[in-house]
């Protein structure tokens, strides 16, 4: 930690009682650090013993989903570039997402299942191309290559991140809107042995925000609402959600998605590096607002 300006003056000057000074003045510090990042990001009363993460775009991100879309379709006899495939991803998801039974998980109440799902996802994609029906085969593909380890990218400060927060002792779980491919992926990337539970939608059969998906985490971790934090990029699916059951809550606004504020407010982080000293923080007895308070 940086020292203040008065501190280096007394060191320099050789003020008396130096160590006890140093003592003192570490200490102040780091009250003074609690207490800022306390204001910053409000967590609640009551110590934090759980975190529960969403998936993407918190933990890990698919940097090549263009080229994979566009790869994939070309080789079944429909041409895309990549920028246009990745534009695309995002309106059909969007235009999906909107018409989604919000009491339901999109997946599991698909008449023909998560793969049906993510057929008709290809299929209104090459319907915006003005392209025909893509075949099954295309579908499978794509519905293979999503659930492997290489189509995705951890963010480099993760692994670290929970490492650290595993060894302050607090618990960790994923709460994600998935299907049944999650479990799998992330064990082929590493991360499964940090989590004590993987709660998804298609297996809980509703999707954030609904309530019902954070209650099964707390099911699995016996916990109390106020002793978990949720950290995800959803300003309404992770935030609000988590917030609304009870959570202590924090909203991830990673600078790729191009959603970063000029200034990030109150309860708002970059990425993940600081969350072990944010729950340090609340840890060391400083009281703070519960988010929904905000």
């Amino acid at each position: 930690m940086d020292r203040s300006p008065e501190g280096e003056a007394r060191e320099e000057q050789g003020e008396p009682g130096g160590e006890e000074n140093e003592r003192q003045n570490g200490a102040g510090e780091r009250r003074a650090h609690a207490g800022k990042l306390s204001q910053e990001y409000p967590l609640g009363a009551v110590r934090i013993e759980a975190i529960t993460f969403d998936v993407t775009h918190t933990l890990l991100h698919c940097p090549r989903l263009g080229e994979i879309y566009s790869e994939v379709l070309g080789r079944h006899g429909i041409p895309v570039s990549p920028p246009d495939a990745l534009r695309l991803v995002k309106t059909v998801w969007q235009e999906l997402s909107c018409a989604a039974d919000p009491g339901r998980d999109r997946f599991s109440s698909h008449p023909d299942g998560e793969r049906g799902w993510w057929a008709r996802f290809l299929e209104r994609l090459c319907e915006l191309l003005d392209a025909p029906p893509p075949s099954r085969f295309a579908a499978a593909e794509l519905f293979h290559r999503f659930g492997r380890a290489e189509s995705w990218e951890v963010y480099p400060e993760v692994p670290r991140v929970l490492a650290e927060l595993r060894g302050q002792g607090l618990r960790l779980a994923v709460i994600s809107n998935w299907d049944h491919r999650l479990p799998g992926l992330l064990a082929e990337l590493g991360l499964a042995p940090s989590f004590e539970a993987v709660v998804y939608s298609s297996a809980v059969g509703v999707e954030k925000p609904d309530r019902r998906i954070f209650g099964r985490a707390l099911e699995l971790l016996q916990l109390a609402p106020a002793a978990v934090l949720h950290v995800g990029d959803g300003r309404l699916e992770d935030f609000e959600g988590a917030a609304a059951v009870g959570f202590a809550a924090l909203h991830l606004v990673r600078q790729e998605r191009g959603k970063v504020p000029a200034s990030p407010g109150r309860g708002e982080i970059l990425d993940l590096t600081a969350l072990p000293g944010i729950v340090a923080a609340r840890a060391s007895g400083t009281r703070v607002l519960n988010s929904r308070q905000l």
